[in-house]
């Protein structure tokens, strides 16, 4: 099944449900049908083609929910824009994919000008008062029967971006098949049930991010979907407590925000039926607080954006056994979902014996086709050979089939839940004038999981500060990828072939932490 035959089932059986209850409102599922319905045939009448790339820029609202399935509805490709991101990386994005349109939402009109100024200007389309095609117009002039196509389920629904290694733009390519196949896992191995009339899922954080894979499974099986405008860990006590929201997933930095709240136990979160968390490292101190004052049903997932999650989890079961009797397993991923093969191989290639360490490789229907323009890329360092994704992390498998994450092979830092890779802050880095050498390393954090550190070397007589550097990182990227830290130092270690010791910078930090956090 397609994604545009999945809305126009669940407007059917569930006509009458609630389908939406967010900042624009509720929507019963024969309503939020017909509106997907219109959207798709809307996009159609702009002369799009199946396999066009669409841009959509939106902060959590019901539209989005609309286009994140609208836009595959129609044949077309989603290249969803992280409204976190700096507009360059936007534009650098919109290039890379070839967009030839754009949903935006009317809020990023200013920040959009020349992402606009480069596409046809009926081919923009505006949530809110901005330039552009009115959403609501276009949405008003189309037929509300459903646009069902002949979709084969191998082609494309979507592009996710995230930054390669060297700064440059990689787009993994999402079919038809991989959310299918994440839908199923979801539901099967994460929510542990089938969703159904009484259960909501409330889209927390954004729905750019981990909250998305939840879109699909409480359609397709009639639940409300409650979307928070923003994250507000008071907001989400208030929707588990008075508005009936059963299910959430969050990144660990959202579950110690919500730890923070004042007076927040079980008895508040006691119609929470799981609490999921991905995106980082939980430390086990945390995943033991979270278990006392909020839930016991809590649920880990591990995957990709080459590898649509879940590709291991981490059930409520072990974590009870985990803060019993078998501590270790808090520290595991857990084991693969259904239909999905996890194997550890060394360089070569070769599968490695039970618990060795190697390359973390995995194949299935939830594993991408490839990049987009992936020819001639040396940065792509997450390949497909053979159907088999490596995705770059080191680990290892037990006798039961649980993964242990142990490093990665490269040096991508993980703060928040969002990926950020050291190139291409370093680069920003170095335009600043009087900056010589610069080192950009992960450091443990408490909260954030890791923190962005910038060790910098200066050139002579210079008056280059900490501060200087940060201000000019935040006006050439997003807030989240720049510098929590910037260290001034003489020199760098170097390893034997000459070039800066990262691991032995992350070592002498991380235990500068430890010790702050011990003292």
């Amino acid at each position: 099944m397609d994604i545009g035959r999945l809305v126009a089932r669940s407007a059917r059986r569930y006509a009458g449900r609630r389908a939406l209850d967010g900042p624009q409102g509720r929507q019963t599922f024969a309503e939020f049908g017909e509106r997907v319905a219109r959207l798709a045939r809307g996009l159609r009448s702009l002369g799009l083609q199946p396999g066009d790339r669409v841009l959509d820029l939106q902060p959590n609202q019901n539209t989005y929910v609309e286009t994140d399935l609208g836009i595959p509805g129609a044949g077309l490709v989603r290249v969803a824009l992280n409204y976190r991101l700096h507009p360059s990386d936007w534009a650098r994005i919109a290039d890379d994919c070839g967009a030839v349109a754009l949903v935006y939402d009317a809020r990023f009109a200013e920040q959009t000008e020349e992402l606009r100024s480069g596409l046809d200007p009926d081919r923009v389309v505006v949530i809110g008062d901005a330039p552009g095609r009115p959403y609501e117009k276009l949405l008003a002039e189309q037929s509300a029967l459903p646009l069902l196509l002949s979709c084969d389920p191998d082609s494309l629904c979507g592009l996710h971006y995230s930054s390669g290694t060297t700064g440059h733009p990689k787009g993994a390519q999402r079919s038809h098949r991989n959310r299918m196949a994440s839908l199923v896992n979801m539901v099967t191995d994460v929510v542990g049930s089938l969703p159904g009339p009484d259960d909501v899922y409330v889209h927390a954080g954004p729905i750019t991010h981990t909250s998305g894979l939840f879109v699909l499974p409480f359609l397709a099986h009639g639940a409300t979907q409650l979307i928070l405008p923003t994250w507000d860990p008071e907001a989400l006590v208030d929707a588990v407590e008075n508005r009936g929201a059963t299910h959430t997933a969050l990144v660990p930095t959202m579950i110690a925000r919500l730890l923070a709240v004042p007076e927040v136990d079980r008895d508040r979160m006691r119609g929470l039926k799981m609490l999921g968390y991905a995106g980082a490292p939980m430390p086990s101190e945390q995943i033991r607080a979270a278990h006392e004052r909020l839930t016991p049903n809590l649920v880990q997932y591990y995957g990709l954006v080459e590898a649509i999650p879940p590709v291991t989890i981490l059930d409520a079961a072990d974590h009870a056994r985990g803060l019993t009797d078998a501590p270790a397993l808090l520290t595991s991923a857990g084991r693969p979902a259904f239909g999905v093969e996890v194997s550890i191989v060394d360089e070569s290639g070769r599968e490695v014996p039970v618990g060795e360490v190697g390359e973390v490789v995995t194949r299935g229907d939830h594993v991408m086709p490839g990049y987009w323009n992936a020819e001639g890329r040396a940065d792509l360092s997450k390949s497909v050979r053979d159907g088999w994704l490596h995705t770059g992390d080191l680990g290892r498998l037990d006798d039961a089939e649980r993964l242990w994450l142990v490093d990665r092979k490269g040096d991508m830092i993980i703060s928040g839940g969002y990926n950020i890779y050291p190139r291409e802050v370093e680069d920003i880095v170095a335009e600043v004038p009087g900056v010589h050498e610069v080192a950009v390393v992960g450091v443990d954090d408490r909260d954030w999981g890791q923190r962005v550190v910038a060790l910098v070397t200066v050139e002579p007589e210079t008056s280059v500060t900490p501060e200087a550097i940060i201000e000019h990182c935040r006006a050439r990227m997003a807030s989240y990828k720049k510098p929590k830290d910037v260290r001034l130092v003489d020199s760098f270690p170097l390893n034997s072939t000459g070039k800066i010791a990262k691991k032995q910078l992350r070592e002498q930090l991380n235990a500068e932490a430890t010790a702050t956090w011990n003292g």
